[in-house]
């Protein structure tokens, strides 16, 4: 450090002493440094500070903060540079230390150190405890990133607050969900979970059990920050997630984490390691966090800081052979998390990885008692004049509280989980005329299974009949459409729960998309050419129409070209924008390709560059395609050969001029658009309602950039290079304004359309979703407001910016059923085709 820089630090920690009363020696003694260390500091003859020393000192003296922050600064230009001055206070305050445990807010005992007295702190590190794990950060945590930080939390509290609500948890009261500590086998030993060193005393596992609202508190008490939740299906883990993280949230504090609920199944641990697969998800259901914060984007900076607590659902939902793969990888990740399993699979993945979660507390959600169902059910049951009517469960409720062998306790043993007891619920207490004493029959249900196929079989038909909306939909036919969603989220490899309406298109076989794309783009031409020749009117109507008919089918071709060799290269669904244009330039442009989702904030140069090179491949395609065509209105309109050697050297010279202009042109136009591209507002795409409407907008404000700047830099950018290349090797070229005008104006506007339609999310949507499925009969027209209307109803529910099912059971016996259906339907009238590698009706 420079002699100015100790000065500085040493008046910072002499004003900080006298603040705090000490004298050097006490100083010395709370640090546990010594007191000639003290003394050195204090008089600017220490040129290399060590970062324990000095993050011990900020302990003892209460270090707020800004103080925290004025060291961390004074540090940057000394040893071991800005890295150095975050392990020394993690700028807006903490200690981090070698094991990279960064506190934020900069008090005391905050990241679970001892604090002043020797006192556990918050995570429950103390004397004879290793400090609680923390991913390695490594950069300095910025104003910006805590103020990051707490509006997330916000955020995340309001959403999974109307989520709860919507699922009518605490309606009428919630339905008790139990826990207690499991086998032994499937955690890491008590002396890891309690984080202890070598040597201390390990003390006797608890045998604790508790309830949904004390299971925060549980967490909380745990120094690792580990916990798995382990469940049979339907068994409440989704609903402990979320009163897990509004419970914490509730108490939070400005040094915790935020807890964020992550549906783990989407994971593919074998492509992208955990904190990158939380940023990409952070950034699509919160699209604010892509904007540009420390060097990376706020979502990456919040993960690299340790702010973010992985609520990790559905580890049972991973394909069988990622999970062992997926363990390793939490394993690596050292941060605190809270996972959710089904018993089995959880333990199969620890006994084939032979360990298990380390540091990981692990407790198991009990099955519901028949008091518990007994006492929900009758409550369910809407007042009524009709006595019989309110008192429809008395019957049922008296055979499950009589006991023993029988009906009562095969349907006790069905409606030992809450998602059972739910759907019970809507089958029997909110459907008029319902009878729930038909479960007590024998002989139409022998079994706990039979009864619970005949509750997720009637669930559907059961919310479709309730009449909710003028407009409800057929129950038989919203049953088909939600059994084709169902059915194409199973994959022959790897089952997807995740629900994004810009991948319902990408249900449709490669082929059918890449000739939705051709027809896209051959429409938008072919209507293009025809207005604007028409407008202009300097050629006759039917050579007008000859054009159209000409240049459609070819710039449809080339268009599908383009997207087919997307796909070989394995690009898969256009994702939303997750941007707005805005006219001012701002501090940093996003990089993305086109169809690209969320935006990586660069300078302005890196955007037109990085924009202007993904999009010119394409451009010049369509430029080739555009010189065939001309090839081919020239034979049909003057008799000429097309197999002519002149007519070949010309086609070919036309073919790459055209595709420079073209090319040229709309890099030149697309890039412009990187460059005033910002990430969405903090309250934006908070559903998928909200993400779609959004996107919408996007599109359009684009077109209205696209189609104007594309036609004039395709007629005048055309103008000037022909100009270049006239007289050249490529001989005389002929570019007169009319023309330049007629074609840029086409150019604009039918490629503008095509763009739109072909390669946005939004597009892709429209034409498949809105158009294709829907005609075909496997969707229905408004697919949005069929989605919108199956959440209200309970059959899907919302995880960010995409739909679930309300539980995977269903999705699996709803796609079953469809899958039955559609056998039967092609035994019976037609053969199956080829439909993505599963097989559906043609």
């Amino acid at each position: 450090m420079t002699t100015d820089r100790l000065a500085l630090l040493a008046g910072l920690l002499k004003e900080l002493r006298r603040r705090s009363g000490l004298t050097q020696q006490q100083l010395a003694e709370k640090a546990e440094v010594s007191e000639s260390t003290v003394r050195r500091l204090e008089s600017g003859r220490a040129p290399n500070p060590t970062l324990q020393s000095l993050a011990r000192l900020q302990d003892a003296l209460g270090a707020g903060p800004r103080e925290r922050r004025q060291v961390a600064e004074l540090l940057a230009n000394g040893p071991g540079g800005e890295a150095g001055a975050a392990r020394a206070a993690g700028a807006s305050g903490g200690a981090t230390d070698a094991e990279g445990a960064t506190d934020v807010d900069g008090t005391p005992g905050a990241d679970g150190t001892p604090g002043a007295d020797g006192t556990p702190g918050a995570d429950g590190a103390g004397p004879g405890r290793l400090r609680a794990p923390a991913g390695p950060s490594g950069t300095l945590v910025r104003d910006e990133v805590l103020a990051a930080a707490r509006d997330l939390a916000l955020e995340v509290r309001r959403r999974w607050r109307l989520e709860e609500e919507q699922r009518r948890v605490h309606d009428p009261f919630p339905l008790p969900v139990r826990w207690r500590r499991t086998d032994a086998a499937l955690g890491d030993h008590e002396a890891n979970v309690e984080r202890l060193l070598p040597g201390a005393a390990v003390p006797r596992p608890a045998d604790l059990s508790g309830d949904l609202p004390t299971v925060a508190e549980f967490y909380r008490r745990r120094p690792s920050g580990r916990l798995v939740v382990l469940g049979r299906a339907g068994s409440g883990k989704s609903v402990l997630t979320i009163r897990f993280l509004q419970d914490f949230l509730e108490s939070r504090s400005a040094a915790d984490r935020v807890p964020v609920i992550f549906s783990i199944g989407s994971w593919d641990p074998a492509a992208s390691t955990l904190r990158a697969w939380m940023t990409e998800r952070l950034v699509r259901d919160h699209p604010h966090l892509a904007d540009r914060v420390a060097g990376s984007s706020t979502a990456g900076a919040l993960v690299e800081a340790d702010l973010v607590l992985p609520v990790l659902d559905g580890f049972d939902e991973l394909a069988e052979g990622l999970r062992v793969r997926a363990l390793e990888r939490l394993n690596e990740f050292s941060s605190p998390l809270v996972l959710t399993s089904r018993r089995e699979e959880f333990a199969e993945a620890v006994e084939a990885a032979g360990t298990p979660l380390v540091w990981a507390a692990v407790i198991e959600l009990a099955d519901l008692t028949v008091e518990d169902v007994a006492s929900y059910l009758p409550r369910t049951a809407r007042r009524t004049r009709d006595a019989a009517r309110t008192g429809a469960w008395d019957g049922v409720v008296e055979r499950l509280r009589a006991g023993g062998g029988g009906r009562g306790a095969a349907l006790a043993g069905a409606l030992r989980t809450p998602l059972m007891t739910s759907l019970a619920r809507t089958l029997y207490s909110e459907r008029p005329g319902a009878d729930p004493a038909e479960l007590l029959d024998g002989r139409e249900f022998p079994d706990e299974s039979s009864i619970e196929e005949h509750l997720l079989a009637g669930f559907v038909p059961a919310v479709y009949r309730s009449g909710r909306g003028r407009r409800s939909p057929d129950p038989e036919r919203a049953a088909h459409w939600l059994g084709y969603l169902a059915h194409h989220l199973a994959d022959p490899d790897r089952e997807r729960q995740d629900l994004a309406w810009w991948e319902i298109g990408d249900f449709l076989p490669r082929g059918r998309r890449v000739l939705s794309v051709v027809l896209a783009g051959t429409v938008c031409t072919v209507l293009s050419t025809w207005l604007i020749g028409l407008l202009i009117g300097r050629l006759p109507v039917w050579v007008t129409l000859l054009q159209g008919a000409l240049m459609g089918p070819v710039a449809g071709l080339a268009f599908g070209f383009v997207y087919a060799v997307r796909l070989a290269r394995g690009g898969g669904s256009f994702e939303p924008a997750y941007v707005r244009l805005r006219l001012r330039l701002p501090r940093g442009a996003p990089v993305a390709g086109p169809g690209r989702g969320a935006a990586v904030r660069g300078g302005p140069v890196r955007a037109f560059a990085a924009r202007f090179g993904a999009v010119m491949a394409g451009g010049a395609v369509m430029g080739v395609g555009c010189g065939c065509a001309l090839t081919f209105q020239r034979q049909l309109y003057y008799g000429v050969p097309a197999l002519n050697l002149e007519v070949l050297k010309g086609t070919a010279v036309n073919m790459l001029v055209f595709g420079l202009i073209f090319g040229a042109g709309a890099g030149l136009v697309f890039g412009l658009l990187a460059v005033f591209e910002a990430p969405l507002d903090v309250a934006s795409a908070a559903d998928p309602p909200s993400l779609l409407a959004a996107d919408r907008a996007v599109v359009r404000w684009q077109l209205l950039a696209v189609v104007p700047l594309l036609s004039l830099s395709v007629a005048f950018g055309g103008g000037l290079i022909v100009a270049l290349l006239d007289g050249g090797v490529l001989g005389e070229l002929n570019w007169e304004r009319w023309d330049g005008l007629y074609i840029g104006a086409v150019a604009g506007l039918g490629g503008g359309l095509s763009y739109a339609l072909s390669f946005t999310a939004w597009g892709c949507w429209v034409v498949r979703a809105r158009l294709w499925l829907p005609l075909t009969g496997r969707l229905p027209w408004d697919t949005a407001a069929f989605l919108d209307d199956a959440y209200r109803r309970g059959v899907l529910r919302q995880a960010g910016a995409v739909y679930q099912f309300r539980h995977v059971r269903l999705q699996h016996h709803l796609g079953r059923e469809y899958r039955r259906r559609q056998t039967a339907r092609s035994h019976r009238w037609a053969p199956v085709e080829a439909d993505g590698g599963r097989g559906e009706a043609g």
